[in-house]
C-alpha cells in the first residue's frame, strides 16, 4: 500500500527496468546512451526520483520502444509521479488536497475503473445540484466560492466518460445511494434521470444491490479499482477516508478486491432490472 505518487514512482521504476533488461543494457550502458550519470537511472528505477515526461522519451527511445500506447501511458505516468495531474488540475492546485489530485491523475489515465459505492453518486455521474450537496454537507463551512471551484473539478473530471477511448466504468451501487435525499428531492430526481442517461453509453455499465439482499460483502464501505492499459501490474485499489485515501498495490489486495467487486455484481440486478428500479425511484421520489 502506499500514497498515489510513490506508487505511481515506483511502478514507472519499475517498468522502465524491465525496458532496460529486455535490451540487454546495464544501468550504466543506458545511462551513457543518454549522457546522465548511472546513479540517476539508478534512483528512476527504484523510485527514489521523480522523472520528467521528456528523460523518460530519451529512455524509451534508448530502449528502442516503438508501441505509441506504452509510450504515452509511461510518459504520462512520469507527470502523475511527480505529483502534476491532468492539465486542466493546475489551476486548482491550490484548492486540491494532495490525495485528490493522486486520484485525478489515476482517474484520468486508467482504461477502465471498477467501484462500489454504498452512500453517494460515484462523482463521475454526479450532476452539478447533486456534486453541490455532497461538497456542502462532506466539507462543511467552506465558503461558497472553494465550493464552486470543488464542484467545476468534479464536472471537469467527468470528460474521461468522453474520451478517446472513454474511461470504461462499472458502478455498483446500493439502493441507499437511490433513496438519500442529497440536495433535496427536485435535485435528487434530477441526479437519478442523469444515471438513466449515462447508462444509455456503451461503455458504463450501472447495477443496483437492492436493500432485500441485506448484508453483503463490501458494505462496510466503497472501493475503486482502477485499470491501466497495456501494464496489468500499475493496477491499484483507492480506498477514500475522511482525511486520506488509502492506495493497495499489492497483487493479493487486487485479488482480494477484483473477487470482492465479482460477488458484488453478481448479488446485484441486472443492468436492465437495475434501470428500472432506478427510474421507478425516479417517478416515485427517493426517501
Amino acid at each position: 500500500m502506499g500514497h498515489g505518487p510513490a506508487v505511481r514512482r515506483r511502478k514507472l521504476g519499475e517498468e522502465l527496468r524491465k525496458l532496460r533488461d529486455r535490451t540487454g543494457l546495464t544501468s550504466g550502458e543506458a545511462a551513457g546512451l543518454v549522457g546522465w550519470h548511472q546513479s540517476k537511472v539508478s534512483r528512476i528505477e527504484t523510485g527514489r526520483s521523480g522523472v520528467k515526461p521528456a528523460d523518460v522519451a530519451r529512455l524509451l527511445e534508448a530502449y528502442g520502444v516503438r508501441d505509441p500506447q506504452l509510450r504515452a501511458l509511461l510518459e504520462a505516468l512520469a507527470d502523475s509521479a511527480g505529483g502534476a495531474g491532468v492539465d486542466w488540475a493546475h489551476a486548482y492546485r491550490g484548492l486540491l488536497p494532495t490525495q485528490y489530485r493522486d486520484f485525478i491523475s489515476l482517474e484520468s489515465q486508467a482504461r477502465t475503473a471498477r467501484t462500489l459505492e454504498t452512500s453517494v453518486v460515484p462523482g463521475l455521474l454526479q450532476t452539478p445540484s447533486y456534486a453541490r450537496a455532497v461538497t456542502r454537507a462532506a466539507l462543511g463551512g467552506l465558503p461558497p466560492d472553494k465550493v464552486d471551484s470543488l464542484v467545476e473539478v468534479r464536472i471537469a473530471r467527468q470528460e474521461v466518460l468522453r474520451g478517446d477511448p472513454p474511461l470504461v466504468l462499472s458502478a455498483v451501487l446500493d439502493e441507499a445511494v437511490l433513496r438519500r435525499r442529497v440536495g433535496g428531492p427536485a435535485a435528487m430526481r434530477e441526479q437519478l434521470r442523469h444515471l438513466l442517461e449515462l447508462s444509455a453509453l456503451p461503455h458504463v455499465r450501472l447495477q443496483v444491490i437492492p436493500f432485500h439482499y441485506g448484508g453483503y460483502v463490501g458494505l462496510t464501505g466503497p472501493f475503486i479499482i482502477f485499470s491501466f492499459p497495456a501494464i496489468s501490474d500499475l493496477d491499484v485499489v483507492v480506498i477514500d477516508h475522511l482525511t486520506s485515501s488509502l492506495y493497495l498495490e499489492r497483487r493479493e489486495d487486487l485479488e482480494a478486491y477484483s473477487a470482492a467487486f465479482l460477488t458484488v455484481q453478481a448479488l446485484a440486478l441486472s443492468s436492465e432490472d437495475s434501470l428500472d428500479l432506478i427510474a421507478r425511484t425516479a417517478r416515485e421520489g427517493p426517501g
